[in-house]
């Protein structure tokens, strides 16, 4: 697979390998999603907008350059922009492979760091020197104005050019609580969602707050996602309760509305309206109670995203899907091609027989 280099969320020549529940394989333009899913499904994206998360300054005590980039919100409460978890590193940019940056220079809580207009504070390291909680001080109207005159996009080597924000925002973005682009979503635009509607397909929402797909360090990669907290909107609660009733699929547009729905179903395989924040890895092991289909970029193996592909198809029908992406020159990344994947019949993946609508409270 090669990594796709041109920020474009929708190219024209963009491709879709569909793998179906009996693991039957088939080639399509990526823009023919629409007819690749079923009258009665539910397709579920995030709508989270992309923080401009990277912030280049000062180490003031020691006078050093650093990059720090945001990389979680420590509570569910996404609206105060005071405090972030964060990785920081040495000088350098998104040019130098991100294993290849510097580390910053030892960090100790209630060190200050002078990032542009914004003044931020250590306030504690989170088990790795790279990785720490930080405040900005200051009125929250500053700090996002300070953020959004100062801040980029978090960017990796393979994308050569700066990004805009306008690059890394979904065409359906809302609130601006991701750290990196719920990219799945870029594949989304109105005709798309027009020709769903037209087949008899159900479009909803949720928000949830996309993470850093990469530190650097393979001690914090293994940590990756980092916890991640995600909001659905009851009337999205609502129409997942509809099409279970109906019989008809749930299709997460992206690996954060795995996360975000498996996160509110893992008690009882219910969906609940409400705040929460998703934990741990989905690979492999896990039972999926929620989500019964995934569209997603191609990812490259011994990634979280490609790991969770595991909840969905087994080792043997993982390797199939690698050898056809590699075989067929597939663009791996946010701005590549894409898969559709069902649960996988043979692994016990299957999803639950849907449920009737007197049995669902």
């Amino acid at each position: 697979m090669i990594a796709e280099s041109r920020p474009v969320q929708r190219p024209p020549g963009a491709r879709l390998l569909v793998i179906d529940a009996a693991g039957r394989m088939r080639h399509v333009p990526r823009a023919d999603l629409a007819t690749m899913l079923r009258s009665g499904d539910l397709v579920i994206a995030n709508d989270a907008a992309t923080l401009p998360a990277s912030l280049h300054g000062t180490h003031i005590a020691t006078s050093t350059a650093i990059e720090v980039r945001l990389a979680g919100w420590p509570t569910a409460i996404l609206d105060d922009p005071h405090h972030f978890h964060a990785i920081v590193f040495g000088a350098g940019d998104y040019r130098q492979r991100t294993e290849d940056r510097s580390p910053p220079p030892i960090l100790h809580p209630g060190d200050r760091l002078a990032l542009g207009p914004l003044s931020v504070r250590v306030e504690a390291l989170l088990g790795h020197p790279r990785l720490a909680a930080i405040r900005f001080e200051g009125r929250p109207d500053a700090i996002w104005a300070g953020l959004a005159s100062h801040g980029r996009p978090i960017q990796y080597m393979h994308v050569p050019a700066p990004l805009a924000l306008w690059d890394v925002w979904t065409p359906i973005a809302g609130p601006p609580v991701a750290f990196e682009p719920p990219s799945a979503g870029f594949a989304l635009d109105w005709r798309s969602l027009v020709a769903m509607r037209a087949r008899g397909i159900v479009f909803a929402t949720l928000t949830h707050a996309a993470g850093i797909s990469s530190t650097g360090d393979p001690e914090l990669d293994n940590l990756l996602p980092f916890d991640e907290p995600y909001s659905i909107p009851a009337a999205t609660a609502n129409a997942i309760r509809a099409a279970r009733a109906r019989g008809g699929r749930i299709v997460a547009i992206g690996t954060t509305v795995v996360r975000a729905l498996e996160a509110a179903g893992a008690r009882d395989g219910i969906v609940r309206a409400g705040n929460g924040v998703a934990t741990g890895r989905i690979g492999i092991a896990t039972k999926l109670r929620v989500v019964d289909a995934l569209f997603t970029g191609a990812h490259e193996p011994g990634t979280s995203h490609h790991a969770l592909l595991g909840a969905f198809l087994d080792e043997t029908m993982l390797r199939r899907m690698d050898a056809e992406l590699a075989a067929n020159h597939y663009r791996t990344h946010e701005f590549g091609d894409a898969v559709l994947v069902e649960r996988d019949v043979g692994s016990g993946r299957l999803a639950d027989p849907p449920r009737r609508a007197e049995k669902i409270v």
